[in-house]
């Protein structure tokens, strides 16, 4: 039986709260993976800190905001099993990689291990910096092969494993927690993207790094990022100015021109995904990304890429032949008020082959939501 109704979904009072806490949509938002909707208190509070700022000045405001800023480093750091001295706020989860490699300052050359289907930005940072990007192992469905990786780093190991713990163009969670076992067993540090994965997945697997964003499934600010980092790494990184004595070497790397309105906001997203409980928050997105692909798998030709139970919200369509997908997303938005993405081959030129349109709910969405987009194909 096709499960279609909303009631088939988990944890339907994480839904029901998720939609009072934020002003009505004006349409039907399918698009997390983007950039979620904030919560009227996240808003709030980060008005409340803009308006500091005109009353006292930004940099006294900021002072006077430091110790909410170190509870949000704290609890950020404990999403991924590391402390507050391990977390730097930047503005982005590029701008977090910009920082690393900035920072470490590895020889030119040195070699990358990445995923075949990894983000083309990253390949083009890794490239800027003078690293060579070579490909991991993986399955059929691109998703790391274990065996393989374990023996690349045992034959040839790399300088580092940068691995996206789920990539931007199609729904797969990566075995981080198993890659980061192998990794530390062969002395090979893993810097892990967790760009999709903060407030989505379970991110504490090991990692040496871990980056991501606010905006997406955090539901935090644009313009906030986060670079979390072990000290045995942190203690590598040499800053392009020196930091205060007195904080950790990863704080060198905040920048302190940063939007602290943001960061305050995105603390205050972390406190309603911490209340929520992490652990329901992923069996509900979860369910959705099941509800989603077996609503859409095959409507109007369109075909799902994920396998229809994998653990995540994030579900990737492939087209019927002919069929123009970004025009697809305008006229969907334009018509029917439903805001979704259509990436192209550009953001993963090793793996993807053409456009697909991703639909990436938060836990909000209803039966009906996703009939509606089904109806629209």
């Amino acid at each position: 039986m096709t499960p279609s109704r909303p009631d088939l979904l988990p944890h339907d009072d994480l839904g029901a709260a998720w939609r009072k806490a934020r002003p009505r949509p004006a349409g039907r938002h399918l698009d997390s993976a983007a950039s979620s909707r904030q919560s009227s208190r996240a808003l709030e509070a980060a008005s409340h800190h803009a308006r500091h700022e005109a009353e006292l000045g930004g940099y006294v405001a900021a002072q006077a905001a430091e110790n909410l800023l170190q509870q949000g480093r704290s609890v950020l750091g404990g999403l991924v099993g590391m402390a507050a001295a391990d977390v730097a706020f930047v503005e982005s989860a590029r701008a977090a990689l910009a920082a690393l490699l900035t920072g470490w300052r590895l020889p030119a050359g040195s070699r990358v291990a990445c995923l075949p289907g990894e983000y083309a930005p990253n390949i083009g940072l890794l490239g800027a910096y003078g690293l060579r990007p070579e490909p991991l192992p993986v399955d059929g469905g691109g998703r790391a092969d274990l065996e393989g990786v374990e023996r690349l780093l045992r034959t040839d190991p790399p300088r580092f494993v940068h691995l996206d713990h789920i990539p931007s163009h199609r729904g797969i969670l990566q075995p981080a927690a198993e890659v980061a076992a192998l990794c530390r067993a062969a002395g090979v540090p893993l810097v892990l993207d967790a760009a999709q994965a903060l407030g989505h997945v379970d991110t504490d697997v090991g990692a040496d790094v871990v980056y991501g964003t606010s905006r997406k499934w955090l539901a935090g600010p644009r313009g906030v990022g986060v670079l979390v980092a072990r000290p045995a790494v942190a203690d590598q990184l040499t800053p392009v100015m020196p930091g205060s004595g007195d904080l950790p070497p990863i704080r060198a790397f905040e920048s302190a021109e940063g939007h602290i309105a943001g960061r305050i906001g995105l603390i205050m997203a972390v406190g309603e995904h911490l209340a929520a409980g992490p652990d329901r928050v992923r069996e509900r997105l979860a369910g959705i990304g099941l509800l989603t692909r077996t609503v859409l798998d095959g409507v109007a030709g369109w075909t799902v890429v994920e396998p229809a139970g994998e653990p995540t919200a994030i579900t990737t369509l492939r087209p019927p032949d002919g069929v123009d997908v970004a025009g697809t997303r305008a006229r969907l938005l334009s018509e029917h008020g439903i805001v979704l993405s259509a990436p192209g081959p550009e953001r993963a030129p090793g793996e993807m082959t053409g456009p697909v349109l991703r639909v990436s709910p938060h836990l909000d969405v209803t039966a009906e939501d996703l009939e509606a987009l089904a109806a629209a194909l």
